[in-house]
Order: structure tokens, then sequence, then C-alpha cells
């Protein structure tokens, strides 16, 4: 059964197309990693995604849910069904990590904010933010504030808060983008332990080939705002991976020249 399943896709920014007729399907349990270079539109696939963003033509389900046409009480429903981690952690920097991760809660009881202040929060979501704590290894840090931490403890707040709406649907949005190399491994560890742990469906975006090869079941690259690569890990080869950064990559038109790309740099760490 498809966890996500997205039909003939199309996004304008004014003239700019931005998503192109893009088809694709993840199923349940899967751990696919979307990869493309700047400026080819997976940010704007990710928006589309989590109903921040919504399509000129086409449709996306998730959990068998439509979420192109979902407003208001619906699509909040369907957003507690998946977890979003994004690039910069959108933390609430003065306020304790303990109560962050409180936050993930927030829309499963009626009373907004006042159902997940530390004060009135319900002794079951108290325990259980504990609980998602100890599962990051962060819940000596429950009492500070989020301020005092580094960038990748703050990613692994961000995965328990995630862990406090019991999602089955996960999207990661570059989550390790603004980390160093050794932490960004660190968070990419414990995120793919959670999702197997729990089994879940991940969708993330990265910039790194090397951990795409070696996290994802499924590779997927975009290139001009379209599908171009849809491979099993396996059989996602250096050659088929070089396709997705050559040529005309952005959706705009405009080509990346050699300085930003050349076919050794799938190799590396970074790629753009």
């Amino acid at each position: 059964m498809s966890s996500i399943t997205i039909r003939n896709l199309n996004k304008y920014y004014g003239s700019l197309h931005v998503l192109r007729d893009l088809e694709l399907s993840i199923e349940s349990g899967e751990g696919v990693v979307l990869l493309g270079a700047n400026g080819c539109g997976k940010s704007t696939l990710m928006k589309c995604l989590n109903g921040l963003e919504k399509p000129k033509s086409g449709t996306i389900s998730i959990d068998q849910q439509d979420v192109t046409g979902a407003r208001g009480k619906r699509l909040r429903n369907i957003r507690r069904g998946a977890g979003v981690v994004f690039q910069q952690f959108n933390l609430v920097d003065n306020l304790t990590v303990f109560q962050n991760v409180l936050y993930g809660a927030m829309g499963q009881r009626p009373g907004g904010l006042l159902t997940v202040w530390h004060s009135l929060a319900p002794k079951e979501f108290r325990e259980k933010a504990m609980h998602c704590l100890d599962r990051v290894h962060m819940a000596e840090k429950a009492s500070h504030r989020c301020r005092e931490l580094s960038g990748g403890q703050q990613q692994r707040i961000a995965i328990a808060r995630m862990l406090m709406q019991s999602p089955k649907i996960i999207l990661a949005d570059e989550p390790v983008a603004s980390l160093d190399p050794k932490a960004g491994i660190e968070v990419m560890d414990l995120l793919w332990e959670v999702v197997r742990e729990h089994k879940m469906t991940v969708f993330c975006t990265l910039h790194q080939l090397d951990l795409a090869k070696s996290y994802a079941d499924r590779i997927v690259g975009m290139k001009a705002g379209r599908i171009v690569l849809d491979s099993n890990q396996d059989s996602a080869d250096k050659e088929s991976l070089a396709t997705i950064y050559q040529g005309e990559t952005r959706v705009d038109g405009t080509s990346m020249s050699d300085q930003e790309y050349s076919p050794a740099d799938v190799s590396t760490t970074e790629v753009a």
C-alpha cells in the first residue's frame, strides 16, 4: 500500500514552471531519498506534500488522504500523521528542550498551546516527552534552553518533537545540511533507527550522495522539476547519479557551470 502518491503534479510561481507533470509513489515502510541540484524543485515538492504550497494541478495523497484538496481541520488531521524534520530545526530558542518536545503533541487534544504548556500538560504527555528525549539520548538536557545546544543536539530535539506526534510518515527536508559531517552522520543514524523501529515511511531530501547510498532503500533524482531517476539503492550507479546534476537542472532553465558540477563530484560528500 502506498503511503505517498503524487500524480501529474504541476506547480508555478508566476510564469515559472517549478514542478512539471511529476509522478511518484512511495510504499509503506520505504526509505526514499530525493536528490537534485539547487533550484530543481525539491523544496517546493516538500512544501506541497505538507500543504504549505498548493499545486496548480495534479494530486497528492498521504496515507490515502488527499492533501491537495484539504483545508482547515482536515489538513491539520493529515499533518498529524506526517512528521516533519526541517533543515533549520524550527525550535523555540528561549524555551526549554522539554517544552519544545511537548509542542509535538499540540494537535492531539483540544486546547492548543494550553494542552502542552508545561504546568498544564497531561501526565501522559509529560511522560511521553521524556521518553522521546531519552530515545534521542537527550533526556539530560530537558531543562536546558534550546539556544544553549549545538546544531546536532538541536536536530535530535527536533526528532524527539516529531516522535511526540506518533506519525506514520516522516518528511525530512535536508535534515543534515546545516551540520558538520560527523554530526550529520549521527543524526542520519538516529533518524533511520527511529524510522525502522516504528516501521515508518520516510521521504528525505539530501545533497550528499554518499549519505543517500548509505541510508536509502530507493533513490529518486529530480531535474528541472521532473523525476529523472528512480532506482533501488543497489542499482543506483555513479553514471546514473551523475545525470541528475548535468545540463539544465534548474527550474528556470539555466544550466550549471563546470565550476558548479563535474562528474567526479558524485564520490564526494557535498554535491550542491
